[in-house]
């Protein structure tokens, strides 16, 4: 069992950047690939980016065109989502997940691989 806190998310203006933080407990997350999803009221939870348990590899959803960057520092327990350059329709409740899945491949783009979900910490950004 793992526990997953995300932190991070505040209101900002279009164009601006954060970082969101998501800190596990309970357990390794050196033992998890991590994701970060993201979901507005009333749609689809939607894949944003993934990380491999050591951190040498990363997935990114096609809409990210590089503007946001994943990553993680297993010694702290913590996976980050640096966002630049946010758009206004980008205002959405950002999850961490974190999934036993062994293999990275592009299943880790599924909502569906995933075992354990953080609440949420909710990103706005103003026009």
């Amino acid at each position: 069992q793992v526990q997953l806190v995300e932190s991070g998310g505040e209101v900002v203006q279009a164009g601006c950047s954060l970082r969101l933080s998501c800190a596990a407990s309970g357990r390794p997350i050196s033992t998890f690939v991590m994701g970060w999803f993201r979901q507005a009221p009333g749609k689809e939870r939607e894949f944003v980016a993934a990380i491999s348990r050591s951190g040498g590899y990363t997935h990114y959803a096609d809409s990210i065109e590089g503007r946001l960057t994943i990553s993680r520092d297993n010694p702290k327990n913590t996976v980050y989502l640096q966002m630049n350059s946010l758009t206004p329709d980008e205002t959405d409740v950002y999850h961490c997940a974190a999934t036993r899945r062994t293999t990275f491949d592009l299943e880790v783009g599924s909502w569906c691989s995933y075992d354990y979900w953080g609440q949420g910490t909710q990103v706005t950004v103003s026009s």
